[in-house]
Parts: C-alpha cells; structure tokens; sequence
C-alpha cells in the first residue's frame, strides 16, 4: 500500500506553533494563521473539540493508558458503524500494523490508495483502498474498502471493508485513545448537518473545489509549490505541506479572512 506522506520538510517553515484553537494557529512571535491544511483533514472539526478533551481527561484520571483489552474497543466500533452500517470494520494501531494486516490477505503493499477528494481516479483492478473523508459524498463501490479520515490526530487507524475478508483481529488499542476516538466519531457524525453549506472558491483560480476540500487542477514542482505554500504562509494560511493533499476550507472564516483567502487563491494563476 502507498500513500503520501505528510511533506514535513515544508513545515520547517512555520515558526513553532504555541498553541491550536479551532482553525488557528497561534505561532511564536505573536502571529496567527488559520490552518487550511488541519492535519490533513484529523483536524477538520478543529484542534480542540472540547468532548473529546473531557474524554482524555477522564480515561488519564483511571489510568487507562496501556493496550489492554477494554469495553472501548466495542464502542469504537458501535461509533463508526452509524458511519459504515452493514460493514466490517477492524481496527489498527497504525500504518504498519495496516500493511500487515493487509498482506497477511494477500493484498499487495503497492496497492493504491484513492482519495477522491484530490482525484477523480475510478477502480482499477479488484481491490482498491479509498480514502474516505467527511462531508464528501462517496458512493460505495462494492469490493473496496475504506480508510476513514477521523476527526482526532491520535485516532488509530480503521479499515472498513464488504465481508468476507480474512483479515487479521485488531490491535489491542490503549482505551484513552479509543474512549477519545468514540467521541470524535460521534462529534463528526452531529457536525454532518452543519457542514451542508461551505464557501466556495473564486470561479477564476486554478484550484478545483468537491465540498470543503480544493486541489491544485496542475501538479506543480516542488519548488513551485513550496513557493506557493510560502505565499500563503505571509498572507496568513497555512497550506498542506504535500500537494497529494487537499486544501479544507474551515467554517468559521471571518469576512476579512475570506476576503484575503480569496485573493490568495487568485493569486496563483502567476505562479
């Protein structure tokens, strides 16, 4: 399975954040941007949902920070199905956990993964992985499984699939992260009517808009992009620090906010 990484050598531009409220970063040298890139979409119901920080609170208080098994895993799992009904779903501790499990069925570790809030691939051969992400409308091709986005950065990662799949049990998964994750679930699912209405991009850019996610219409170089990724760090956003990821457009914009993200969108047809 292949999949981008995070482009970390961008982030070494931005100066060390000091704290994350909502969809802003707060950054040394009293500076503040708003983050379009949200942990690539982890943070989509932003950087402090106030339930999920009571669940870590309580879990930490019982001590609950070891993969024991625990009642959590359940939930978990009760949580994502109001998502995924009628699916399978197994749980991992993270990627490499992923891939194992993945090749324990065969599965080749080259397999793509699909995200169709940046591409509008369709299915190749028998077996594709999707990215699903919130808010995006995705019609369930049968054979294929999904990789949730969930709105936690400490989430584990779920795999969601059609039975019968002989897969691997899942991981034993600390309860703190899985009681956190359960309610993150939940959050997302009561946000779902909130997000019906999203802004939407100048109609000039070069950027492509499916909901609240925007992609680049052109791959760029690297240089190109980090030049880009630059300018939109100066007039005060933070874009994805890799290209293969989309550009969220957060709900709470203010109108000065909207007006400079508009012109920075703009701008990019003289990059």
């Amino acid at each position: 399975m292949t999949e981008p990484e995070p482009g970390a050598s961008l982030l070494r531009h931005l100066p060390p954040v000091l704290r994350a409220r909502g969809f802003r970063l707060y950054l040394n040298g009293n500076r503040r941007v708003v983050d379009l890139w949200q942990d690539n979409g982890a943070a989509i119901l932003g950087h402090t949902p106030p339930a999920v920080l009571r669940e870590l609170k309580n879990s930490a208080e019982r001590g609950l920070f070891a993969p024991f098994p625990h009642f959590t895993e359940h939930r978990f799992i009760k949580a994502l199905s109001q998502l995924f009904p009628g699916k399978a779903i197994r749980v991992y501790s993270d990627k490499s956990s992923l891939r194992r499990a993945l090749a324990a069925t065969g599965i080749p570790v080259d397999t793509p993964v699909i995200d169709p809030s940046v591409s509008d691939t369709t299915i190749a051969g028998d077996t594709c992985l999707f990215r699903w992400r919130p808010f995006l409308p995705f019609a369930w091709p049968r054979g294929t499984m999904l990789l949730p986005t969930l709105p936690w950065s400490l989430s584990p990662v779920a795999l969601v699939y059609d039975e019968p799949l002989a897969l691997p049990s899942s991981d034993y998964i600390p309860p703190l992260i899985l009681s956190a994750a359960t309610r993150a679930v939940y959050d997302l699912i009561a946000a779902v009517p909130k997000r019906r209405e999203v802004c939407h991009i100048p109609s000039a850019s070069v950027w492509q808009q499916r909901g609240v996610y925007c992609s680049l219409t052109r791959r760029l170089s690297f240089a190109d992009y980090e030049r880009l990724f630059l300018r939109f760090l100066d007039a005060g956003f933070l874009l994805p620090p890799d290209q293969d990821q989309p550009l969220i457009l957060p709900t709470d914009l203010s109108h000065g906010e909207a007006a400079k993200l508009d012109a920075a969108l703009l701008m990019q047809r003289d990059t």
